[in-house]
């Protein structure tokens, strides 16, 4: 699965990087988790970015809390699940982010893992999104991350991934026309790097927004 994330960059990186403007301003974020809004990238009359919660919150649910059940979605079963079939063909979405973290079990301890691109470049999850409203009038858009079997890089570590795109390979998932089994693979391991970080990330009781420290061995970053 995946669980936590990062996207540290601003909002006028992303417009450079992925040619999408932002709605508003945010600051870096190093320890996204799942019920919190998150930035997504969906298509409507041309792609735009939307806050989402993460989450994904199916039109039909009677209660929202049924989307901290559905934070991801497996790519070899979407097409099964009355939740996410019905999305695959007009509520495809990315969601931007340069690093990931899965957790190792080691003994009794589960050391977590920061997993990026080796050139420390942006890239975007695949996504589905969805808008759920309430019996009270309330509207909440949400969103779920696509996962798949890990590559060489991942499976040392976690039985799933992400899948993730270089911001190239984007407008491919958001064509609906184009086969799930050509986009939604592992990408190569050749390319990502990881890094064991401190269990500190397990906690959300500190928000984690600072620039990353240099990379030691028991630290955060």
């Amino acid at each position: 699965m995946c669980g936590r994330f990062t996207l540290t960059v601003n909002p006028a990186e992303l417009l450079e990087i992925l040619g999408v403007p932002t709605a508003q301003e945010f600051a870096p974020r190093f320890n996204i988790a799942p019920g919190q809004n998150i930035l997504t990238v969906v298509n409507q009359d041309g792609n735009k970015s939307m806050n989402a919660r993460w989450g994904l919150i199916p039109h039909w649910a009677k209660d929202p809390a049924v989307g901290y059940k559905m934070i991801n979605a497996r790519a070899e079963t979407l097409a099964e699940k009355p939740a996410f079939r019905s999305l695959l063909q007009s509520n495809r979405c990315l969601i931007p982010a340069d690093g990931f973290y899965e957790w190792q079990r080691v003994g009794k301890q589960k050391i977590p893992h920061r997993f990026v691109l080796r050139d420390r470049g942006v890239f975007a999850f695949a996504g589905l999104c969805s808008t759920w409203r309430g019996p009270s009038g309330e509207v909440v858009n949400s969103c779920t991350i696509i996962t798949t079997e890990p590559n060489e890089l991942v499976a040392s570590v976690h039985d799933r991934m992400p899948v993730i795109f270089y911001p190239e390979q984007c407008l491919i998932w958001m064509n609906s026309k184009v086969p799930m089994g050509e986009v939604l693979r592992p990408f190569p391991a050749d390319r990502m790097e990881a890094h064991p970080v401190s269990p500190a990330v397990n906690s959300l009781k500190e928000e984690w927004s600072k620039t990353p420290s240099p990379i030691v061995q028991g630290t955060l970053f």
